[in-house]
């Protein structure tokens, strides 16, 4: 099939033979327009920002506490276990079709444009509520506990909104300040959350009282929603809504320096940095918590744990910190958001395309992708905070999304592999890629049943199947039209044209 591509996407000699990355987009039938600037570094600090131990931690605790008590912490490394085995493939498939729109490039080359198609949109639909839900249940009600000030829900509103526009408009200016407040936010991470969790098992060594925590606040399963092993399960959203995300990375690909090998690293150091750290802060604040009831009552159980042991002062500037952790997290976030829709505004796959592939002559970014992004963002917010229960709507579908993503991958992945030669020098998993993928695929149909048969996640259900239905509609009726014309989408791989 022969796709029909804007003048501007047409490829010249003398552009492919720029630098060998560039000529691998070229291959692909791209002009690089994107600016290479990304570094290993930066790209590690873009997935473990993404991923966000302080945002996960800070909303998900309190969940998982009243699930299952204590013990709920030990659904992380469950949970760990499965993203790194997502990472391993996510890191070999990365250096294989190593374009922005990860998602919608590897479902469309390996299956066909339509499969890419509800490939890419699934992580759309991620990304949209994930910078919405984050802003408005995370970074703004913290910062207003920081400030000291019990504002009302409109005003929460209203701030978050100006805080998703100001992540926008750091993504217009360039990547590369995007890029340095990332790398910024490795180091707030780590102050925000695992510094905190340090210095308060600290307090809790040397606290000489008889109220302090216990280390049998590991094992204690005593919830406030019931108990058995269902809550144990549903404590799981703990880890299952953390660790996603590290994939982005991937998302960037076209403007990563040395991105064959760079993406993968970047990849993998994110998702096992962000488990280890993010179980040892865990621990720390589950032993030392000092009453598992008043932490189950509070609105931030991570706060009230720190207050018993440490000045309030100091507590407040931990939690600007992990405020803006938060922040950087929605920063990276929209960068991969407007990628993705950029990728799929160049193959014509979303309405208005020529829109969402401009990209700016002197920031060299994805303009009207970032815009339109942000708006969409915000309209998730909005609808999010109109629900009776924000939390389980929000926080549900953002974690929904991104294993329909992870499903879609690796199925076509297993059925394509074969007829994909390793990149030379490249990140390569060799045979354990198929039991890998065996157990990627238990791991993500797992996750998906603890995500969707809980009525707690129900309202969540509605909001990605609702989105679902949108995208079905727009490919009946329009997409499937222009792929069967040539005017959109790729050419799929087959073993004649697998890449080295």
């Amino acid at each position: 099939m022969t796709i029909e591509r804007p003048a501007d996407s047409v490829v010249s000699p003398a552009a492919e033979s720029m630098n060998p990355h560039d000529s691998v987009v070229a291959s692909f039938g791209y002009k690089q327009e994107l600016k290479r600037t990304l570094r290993f570094f930066s790209l590690f600090a873009l997935s473990f920002s993404i991923v966000s131990i302080s945002t996960g931690i800070f909303l998900n605790y309190g969940f998982a506490i009243n699930q299952f008590g204590g013990a709920s912490i030990w659904t992380w490394p469950i949970a760990a276990v499965g993203q790194i085995v997502m990472a391993l493939l996510i890191a070999e498939l990365s250096t294989k079709i190593p374009l922005a729109g990860y998602a919608y490039q590897w479902g469309a080359r390996l299956v066909g444009s339509t499969y890419g198609w509800y490939t890419g949109f699934f992580g759309l639909l991620y990304m949209s509520i994930t910078g919405g839900a984050i802003i408005l249940l995370g970074a703004t009600p913290l910062l207003f506990n920081a400030l000291g000030i019990d504002a009302p829900d409109g005003l929460v509103l209203g701030v978050a909104i100006a805080i998703l526009l100001f992540t926008v408009v750091i993504n217009i200016i360039s990547v590369q300040l995007a890029a340095r407040v990332n790398n910024a936010a490795v180091v707030a991470e780590i102050i925000g959350t695992v510094l905190l969790a340090v210095t308060v098992i600290v307090a809790f060594g040397l606290y000489a009282g008889d109220q302090g925590g216990t280390v049998a606040n590991l094992w204690n399963t005593t919830g406030t929603a019931g108990s058995g092993i269902g809550h144990f399960v549903m404590a799981g959203l703990l880890g299952i809504y953390t660790m996603v995300g590290f994939e982005l990375s991937a998302d960037l690909t076209e403007e990563a320096v040395d991105s064959q090998k760079a993406v993968p690293r970047g990849v993998l150091t994110g998702v096992i940095g962000s488990a280890i750290l993010g179980m040892l802060a865990l621990i720390c604040f589950t032993v030392a918590m000092p009453d598992l009831s008043a932490a189950q009552a509070s609105d931030a159980p991570i706060v009230t744990i720190a207050e018993f042991y440490l000045p309030t002062a100091l507590v407040k500037t931990f939690i600007v910190v992990v405020a803006f952790s938060m922040i950087a997290l929605v920063i990276a976030n929209q960068a991969a958001q407007s990628r993705l829709m950029y990728s799929m505004g160049r193959d014509n796959m979303l309405p208005f395309s020529r829109h969402f592939r401009a990209v700016h002559p002197r920031t060299k970014t994805p303009l009207r992708a970032l815009i339109i992004g942000g708006v969409i963002s915000v309209c998730f917010m909005v609808y999010g905070f109109l629900q009776s229960d924000s939390f389980t709507t929000l926080v549900g579908a953002t974690s929904i999304a991104p294993y329909m993503v992870y499903l879609l991958i690796v199925g076509s992945y297993m059925r394509q592999r074969p007829t994909l030669a390793a990149a030379p020098g490249a990140f390569n998993l060799g045979r354990l890629g198929i039991p890998l993928m065996i157990v990627g695929l238990v791991w993500i149909v797992t996750a998906l049943l603890i995500l969707t048969i809980p009525p707690d996640f129900h309202g969540a259900v509605k909001v990605v199947a609702g989105a679902t239905v949108l995208a079905v509609v727009w490919h009946v009726l329009v997409l499937r039209g222009r792929i069967k014309r040539g005017e959109a989408g790729v050419k799929r791989f087959g073993p004649a044209s697998a890449r080295p």
